[in-house]
């Protein structure tokens, strides 16, 4: 048998029909391999919408959240620029029961006494309206002074009371809620020791303890 003869006789052909076989069947694994796995596509999907209705679901937490926390802010402060009005009259109203001398109020005029009891009803009727729409008067005498609810006019020479200690008031302060309506004008004691731990507490804490 000559070599053209095993080049093109039936072995060869055999060897060729076997090496196409093997090569679809490396082709057909390729393909296979090729194509991802639908249970881990399916898996990916749906980690990835949980992820996104995590994501939305904390979104609309802090939505909700943030209009409850404005929607209370406006039932709040609503009314503070009026009420910061109102204690400009209140103010007047003081002034006027201040502005009557001692020595009249005890001469028991009645016409005078009773103008002097309308009005400070008048004053303790505004006063408790206020207070009713979340208005609070200030009481900062024996407190640390804080810039934040308290203006200082003047010190006062005082060894016995620590030092910064608020002594006087001048003009009454009010809040409304957390916040400051009007600072109290105060007079500060000077000259007392220093306080051995800063108070950290708010106005209101010191109030209600």
């Amino acid at each position: 048998m000559t070599d053209e003869t095993t080049k093109n006789g039936p072995d060869a052909a055999a060897a060729e029909a076997a090496a196409d076989a093997a090569a679809n069947v490396e082709n057909e694994a390729a393909e296979d391999t090729a194509q991802p796995d639908p249970l881990a596509l399916l898996k990916a999907e749906n980690a990835e919408l949980r992820d996104r209705y995590l994501r939305l679901a904390a979104e609309m937490d802090n939505l909700r959240r943030r209009t409850e926390r404005e929607v209370k802010d406006a039932k709040t402060y609503s009314a503070a620029g009026f009420a910061r009005d109102m204690l400009a009259v209140s103010d007047n109203l003081r002034r006027a029961i201040d502005a009557v001398p001692e020595e009249a109020k005890a001469a028991g005029d009645a016409g005078l006494n009773t103008l002097i009891e309308g009005v400070e009803m008048t004053e303790r009727s505004m006063l408790s309206t206020l207070e009713r729409h979340g208005v609070r008067k200030l009481e900062p005498v024996g407190q640390k002074f804080d810039p934040n609810f308290h203006q200082a006019m003047f010190e006062v020479p005082n060894p016995e009371v620590p030092n910064n200690t608020v002594v006087q008031v001048v003009q009454d302060g009010y809040s409304i809620g957390e916040r400051v309506l009007r600072p109290a004008m105060v007079g500060v004691a000077k000259g007392g020791p220093k306080l051995v731990e800063p108070d950290t507490n708010s106005i209101f804490d010191q109030k209600d303890a």
